[in-house]
């Protein structure tokens, strides 16, 4: 396996970048701030930018956990990938990311000064000011991976990009330009649409959310019609509250918890 290190300070472009760099020297995966993103998907690890404060971040990014650590190595493991592109502040920021996830030495350092223009590093710098973080993954994937971020996709050379060639601008947790609200009743009302498909499960439905800071936990009340097993329906239906939830609204879900109150006929 064979490591590139792309290293410029923060705000530089280098994010904006990545992809550039990876396709000239044919890479297929990227590590940027705690996450591993391979042929334009992430497939490992959250991102620094969901952090709520800028010390979380750089650990975040560092792969500090070692739980984080460990998944992200074995996810590199199981895809077998014969070069990796690791973007970084600096070569000791990429040296710690490496020893973290058990990587060879790094092959070939690029330096973002080498490879963006000073108008591009500039224009870079003055993004980051607005509080606009960039990461190379589209828009769809990004949504995902944050809870109550603005996110807008953006493309440099419109009519040359494909999909796999766009990067996606967010504004991190620790950004101080605002945040996104989503009400409560919203999410009910979410939940309640979910549950209602259900024809096992009684369409009158007690739904509450409790807001812990970095996720919710959704409290759901129904009863059950006669005859159902209740295990396999109510967990089926968790799951797709989990992924719905997520698709539509980013928000981390801790826990669903359901309680059948009866039976109905």
């Amino acid at each position: 396996m064979e490591i590139y290190a792309l290293i410029g300070a923060s705000g530089t472009g280098k994010s904006h970048n990545a992809l550039n760099v990876a396709k000239e020297y044919e890479i297929d995966t990227i590590i940027d701030d705690g996450l591993l993103i391979r042929n334009g998907k992430k497939i490992a690890g959250h991102s620094a930018k969901t952090e709520p404060t800028m010390i979380g971040a750089v650990k975040c990014a560092i792969f500090n956990n070692p739980r984080d650590a460990y998944i992200v190595r074995e996810k590199i493991k199981q895809i077998k990938t014969q070069k990796i592109l690791i973007l970084g502040t600096s070569e000791k920021m990429i040296v710690k990311i490496v020893e973290a996830l058990d990587l060879p030495p790094i092959k070939e350092k690029i330096f973002i000064t080498d490879i963006a223009t000073p108008e591009e590093i500039e224009e870079a710098l003055n993004h980051r000011k607005e509080g606009e973080h960039v990461i190379p993954l589209p828009a769809v994937e990004v949504r995902k991976d944050y809870w109550l971020s603005s996110i807008v996709g953006f493309f440099s050379k419109k009519d040359t990009k494909t999909d796999n060639d766009r990067s996606t601008i967010v504004r991190p947790k620790f950004s101080q330009l605002g945040t996104l609200i989503i009400a409560d009743s919203v999410i009910e009302e979410i939940v309640r649409h979910c549950i209602r498909k259900y024809s096992e499960l009684d369409g009158n439905v007690k739904v509450s959310v409790f807001n812990r800071g970095y996720g919710v936990n959704i409290y759901c009340e129904m009863k059950i019609h006669y005859g159902v097993h209740i295990q396999p329906v109510v967990e089926a239906c968790q799951k797709e509250l989990v992924n719905v939830l997520d698709d539509i609204t980013g928000i981390n879900v801790l826990k669903i918890d359901m309680r059948i109150s009866g039976i109905v006929a």
